[in-house]
Parts: C-alpha cells; sequence; structure tokens
C-alpha cells in the first residue's frame, strides 16, 4: 500500500481547476478511488478546515467537508517525527512531520521549495506516477 501526506495546496488546487486531468484533480480522484491510503494528523485537519472554507477559493463548503470527512474515514492518524532542522516554511513542518511518521510514505505538495529535498517530498504529477508503477508490479 502507498501512504501519502497530501499538501493543502494539493487539495485547493485540484478543487478549483477547470481541467479535470491535472495532476492535482488525478491525486484527488486517487484518493476517493483508494489508490493510496492518506496520512493525517489532528493540525493537518484544522489546516484542511480552515483553508478550504476561505470564501476567496468559493468551494461549497459540502465538498470541503467531504474530503476531509473522507481522509479521516479512510486515512490514518499519526503521530509527528520531529525534524531538527529549519524549514522553509514553519507552517509546514506538521506535513513533513507526519509524512516522516510512516516508513516510506510521500508527502504530495505544489510546494516542493517548502520542503527539505528527499524522494519523500514529491510533486502531484510524480506521485501519480509512483501509483501508476506500483499497479503494474
Amino acid at each position: 500500500m502507498i501512504y501519502a501526506v497530501i499538501d493543502t495546496n494539493v487539495l485547493v488546487s485540484a478543487l478549483i481547476t477547470h481541467n479535470s486531468l491535472s495532476a492535482t484533480a488525478k491525486v484527488v480522484r486517487l484518493l476517493f478511488e483508494g489508490g493510496f491510503v492518506p496520512l493525517y494528523e489532528s493540525n493537518i485537519i484544522e489546516e484542511y478546515q480552515e483553508v478550504l472554507h476561505r470564501s476567496k477559493f468559493k468551494l461549497l463548503p459540502d465538498v470541503a467537508d467531504a474530503i476531509i470527512s473522507y481522509i479521516k474515514e479512510h486515512g490514518i492518524e499519526t503521530s509527528r517525527t520531529a525534524f531538527q532542522e529549519l524549514m522553509p516554511d514553519e507552517d509546514d513542518r506538521v506535513f513533513y512531520e507526519v509524512s516522516l511518521s510512516v516508513d516510506d510514505s510521500f508527502l504530495v505538495t505544489g510546494n516542493l521549495k517548502h520542503y527539505p529535498q528527499t524522494p519523500k517530498v514529491i510533486s502531484p504529477a510524480d506521485f501519480i506516477n509512483v501509483i501508476m508503477e506500483s499497479q503494474e508490479e
């Protein structure tokens, strides 16, 4: 099974795009199809709640709530593994530390520069490739 922490920017991008073939939209589709298991922690859920309900994104509250509920119901709540180094954006620390808590998990983000450059941190397009390759095995 593939495990991943999904950065909030991926969810926002997937929900506001008009391109159903975008990498972020595909990641959300794969989420609902069971293509991977989402990892989360309470602070991540709080950020999802706050950001996905911002009026500037004009998202239907029911849609935002459905995604958050799905992640909570089908994902794994896990603790954080401390990362001692400074990060470019400290608000993103929780996402990285949760990804560290499960071996071989990924952090899927559209902001690669906000995180340490490791194979664990990947773009939505690269994550889709990982899932497709695992299905071929």
